[in-house]
């Protein structure tokens, strides 16, 4: 498991410098109001895919992984997806005008009506991800997805810098995503136009809780952005949050990588009956959680800095608030890991549960905030949501196993991270020395946990294995 989750989460973690890089070039050449109408167009889009997917693709990867044909399976979830994503790219299409009205930028509609047909897209393509990652190719995984994030960026820059403005960052993006999908079917090709035995109905019946989990949070994931525009935001505005928001991203590449892997794992081991083993991995991943806090520390505390040398200085109005959101999408990444620690333990009820109440809530506190504090207010309530809804799922792993994250590495991280936030706060660098003094911080991070105790020997030294495999299959020995 360990040496899958490094493959696909350095896969996923091109999305960081490609994703940077063209955001860095989009904010130069769009500027402030126009990256903001492709921030929306880009919001809404995403938002419809990773819905119809994230309600499946744990359902997914646990069917295939129990399945001794796996081909049914994916059949049954590859038409489902189809429809799904032509379906809501019809919604969409029909709807552009009266959605880009609601929103106050009617010019948003036709880049809608081009833009939204890259849902369905995006769906048939991950459930491609979804079978591979529960086959364990693991390697073919993450070779289609860092084909995306190069080609993608490769696109975008040149299709911008062609005097397409808009238009190309959007083309780019529907090329790069076929592209992946290409790649996916190199590798693995379930049917789509066989009839499936695989009942629909003992799909949905597993799926369906998940389905509204996913529904919540996707809207709560892009609530706040939405919100502030709806309350009277300007577009400007609406770009200055949405920068924020995209660049805070960081943690979920983390879990967008490790959460498919310890779904699959956990399901094996509760299918062998080795309940002991699965509370130890579920106490371990959610420890993860813990660490991601002095990065995210590093983040805030460098925050001006990176906004500055990434999007220039027209774009400083993003650093307190980016300063706010990643310490949010920590919050975000506990949430994605106990819940699915819930659903390999049979209790996909539990997640949407857990999860419901975050939209409500989050509407209602801004309404209140953001007429009075602008996008801090609305980056206040996302950071308290988030993590009022984390602690609750921790509990419930509690209420369900009787397992615990381990508090003294909460304190520890805590520790490292007003050390780090201190140092990159009053560390000053100019231009691309920030990329030295971020390198240097993050070694002084692994540092100082490894200082205070937080890693045993015997972590160490797998740790040291596991790069060590994976170094050697990238450049084998002679």
């Amino acid at each position: 498991m360990a040496s899958g989750t490094i493959q696909v989460f350095l896969a996923e973690a091109l999305l960081l410098p490609t994703g940077l890089l063209t955001a860095a070039f989009l904010t130069r050449q769009l500027g402030p109001e126009s990256y903001g109408l492709l921030l929306l167009a880009t919001t809404l889009v995403s938002w419809l895919g990773w819905s119809i997917t994230s309600a499946f693709t744990r359902t997914t990867i646990k069917f295939i992984g129990e399945a001794e044909d796996w081909q049914p399976v994916a059949t049954t979830v590859l038409q489902l997806h189809l429809f799904l994503g032509v379906f809501a790219g019809v919604i969409i299409w029909l709807f552009a005008d009266s959605l880009a009205n609601v929103l106050g930028e009617p010019r948003l509609s036709n880049y809608l009506r081009l833009f939204i047909w890259e849902v369905p897209i995006f769906c048939v393509t991950y459930v491609h991800r979804s079978v591979l990652v529960g086959l364990g190719k693991y390697s073919d995984r993450a070779i289609a997805t860092a084909t995306r994030w190069l080609t993608k960026m490769i696109l975008t820059i040149a299709l911008v810098a062609a005097g397409l403005s808009i238009w190309g960052a959007i083309i780019g993006s529907l090329i790069s995503a076929l592209i992946e999908l290409l790649v996916c079917r190199f590798y693995v090709r379930p049917p789509l136009l066989r009839r499936s035995p695989f009942p629909m109905q003992k799909l949905w019946g597993y799926a369906v809780p998940l389905f509204l989990m996913a529904i919540s949070l996707r809207l709560y994931d892009k609530l706040d952005l939405f919100m502030l525009k709806l309350l009277g935001g300007t577009a400007a505005e609406a770009g200055f949050y949405g920068t924020a928001q995209n660049l805070s991203a960081i943690p979920g590449i983390f879990t967008l990588a490790f959460v498919p892997l310890l779904l699959s794992t956990l399901t094996r081991l509760l299918r062998e009956n080795d309940l002991k083993k699965a509370q130890e991995l579920s106490k371990n991943a959610m420890r993860l959680v813990f660490l991601l806090f002095p990065f995210a520390a590093l983040a805030a505390g460098a925050s001006s800095e990176i906004i500055t040398l990434l999007f220039s200085p027209t774009f400083l109005p993003s650093a307190p608030l980016f300063s706010i959101l990643i310490f949010a999408a920590v919050a975000m990444a506990m949430i994605s890991i106990t819940t699915a620690i819930l659903t390999a333990a049979s209790k996909p009820n539990w997640t949407i549960a857990l999860t419901a109440p975050m939209v409500p809530l989050a509407i209602a506190f801004d309404l209140w905030m953001i007429p009075k504090f602008g996008a801090l207010g609305a980056a206040i309530v996302t950071i308290t949501v988030s993590s009022l809804a984390a602690l609750t799922t921790v509990l419930a792993i509690y209420y369900l196993w009787q397992i615990f994250p381990s508090f003294l590495s909460l304190g520890r991280s805590l520790i490292v991270s007003g050390l780090i936030y201190g140092l990159a706060s009053l560390w000053e660098t100019p231009s691309w020395l920030l990329i030295i003094k971020l390198f240097v911080l993050s070694l002084l991070i692994i540092l100082g946990l490894i200082l205070v105790g937080e890693f045993s020997k015997s972590e160490i030294a797998s740790v040291r294995s596991v790069i060590q495999k994976f170094v050697n299959k990238i450049v084998p020995s002679n």
